[in-house]
């Protein structure tokens, strides 16, 4: 299922310095739906959201998993 419109546009206007700003970039980008990341990160969709729209940091306990999961699914170069 595709982004919304609205999310695009937050997570667009958010800090691309943020770990969870980049993964909602590469997940849009990759249309990886929002319930298979909560799935695989074990977090709720509303977390997802915030992390996309930069309303809210990822935590510190969950970072390394996030950061390998945002690498597991960059494109092959």
């Amino acid at each position: 299922m595709p982004y919304s419109s609205k999310i695009v546009r937050l997570n667009a206007d958010a800090d691309p310095e943020s770990i969870g700003v980049a993964l909602g970039r590469l997940c849009i980008y990759r249309q990886i739906p929002v319930t298979r990341v909560c799935q695989v990160l074990d977090v709720s969709k509303a977390t997802v959201y915030r992390w996309f729209s930069g309303k809210r940091e990822v935590g510190k306990h969950l970072r390394a998993k996030v950061l390998a999961y945002y690498r597991s699914i960059l494109p092959p170069t």
